[in-house]
């Protein structure tokens, strides 16, 4: 019997198409490795949110929210490593770090349990894990959910607001 595991599909071919836009990082790219900088500090790394821009999302775009999924962790459910809501119009840049938020945003609790970005910690030895960081453009200014909202709860709000998506993918692994 094998205990290899299928490859899960990306988050965002299980939902309505929505139209595309760019996102741009200085710190990460499409398949590549993470550098460790942006780890989970219970791997050794710095817990530090990648650098990431953003440009040519639809002209009625009023807001943005900004998340890191790991459908490859071996829950059922994927891992959501970061949830920034309501961030302003004029937010198309986020420094490596992301701190102060501008204007309003705020991060919902990731599943690490903490609300802020949590990095890459895969299991030791498992194939490389898909950190799908996506930045959502909305149609309106806020999204209306509380602070302790869940990840599932701000995507389900997502849903009836998001014009356009633009996605980077990057991949990290700890070796056995």
């Amino acid at each position: 019997m094998s205990l290899e595991r299928a490859v899960a599909p990306d988050p965002y071919d299980l939902l309505p198409p929505v139209p595309s836009f760019t996102v741009t990082s200085n710190d990460v790219a499409d398949g590549r490795p993470l550098d460790e900088l942006f780890a989970h500090t219970s791997v050794g790394g710095k817990n530090l949110s990648p650098q990431l821009a953003w440009s040519g999302f639809p002209s009625e775009t009023r807001g943005f929210v900004v998340t890191c999924f790991d459908p490859d962790a071996p829950t059922g459910s994927g891992f959501w490593h970061w949830v920034l809501v309501n961030l302003p119009l004029s937010a198309t840049e986020l420094e490596r770090g992301a701190d102060p938020l501008p204007g309003e945003a705020f991060c919902v609790r990731n599943d690490y349990g903490d609300n802020n970005y949590g990095g890459a910690a895969p299991p030791p030895g498992d194939r490389p894990h898909r950190y799908v960081f996506a930045v959502h453009a909305i149609d309106v200014d806020k999204l209306e959910v509380p602070a302790e909202a869940t990840p599932a709860y701000v995507g389900f709000n997502l849903a009836f607001h998001t014009l356009a998506r633009a996605t980077i993918r990057p991949t990290f692994q700890l070796k056995a």
